[in-house]
């Protein structure tokens, strides 16, 4: 019972439940990304390049005719895809980009933000002000 109990503490805690949070949605804007990259922005640079799918550009390896998609290039042998590749790779470095942005705007929230200043300190006490305690305290024993 006790496993049980340090288990739920763990998994209520705070940071816990913020990095399942994070995950969660980075992995629902990383298929956004993915959307980005294949649907809208390869099909424009497969346009520039004179191609119809980037995704399927490769150099066959094994022997195979370099007209065929790289599925079925892939049944056939080794191919060395280089189209798919660049498409992974803008997708990460537009991932990156993104995250920069968002990184660099919460640091710039932050630094709005008042530094939280620390409780004032009591002030010390001088000679003069202990000595008259010490008066009043021994007049106050007196009476």
């Amino acid at each position: 019972m006790a496993f049980i109990q340090e288990f739920k503490t763990f998994a209520l805690k705070g940071n816990v439940v913020d990095l399942a949070v994070g995950v969660i949605v980075g992995a629902a804007f990383a298929k956004i990304v993915d959307s980005l990259v294949a649907d809208v922005i390869m099909p424009l640079v497969s346009l520039v390049f004179g191609g119809l799918d980037f995704a399927n550009y490769y150099w066959p390896l094994s022997g195979q005719t370099a007209n065929l998609s790289l599925a079925e290039a892939k049944k056939l042998g080794a191919v060395f895809a280089y189209g798919n590749f660049i498409t992974v790779a803008l997708n990460f470095f537009i991932l990156a980009f993104i995250i920069f942005l968002m990184v660099r705007q919460i640091n710039r929230l932050k630094s709005l933000q008042p530094a939280e200043t620390p409780a004032p300190k009591a002030p010390e006490l001088t000679e003069e002000v202990a000595l008259l305690r010490e008066i009043r305290d021994s007049l106050n024993r007196q009476s």
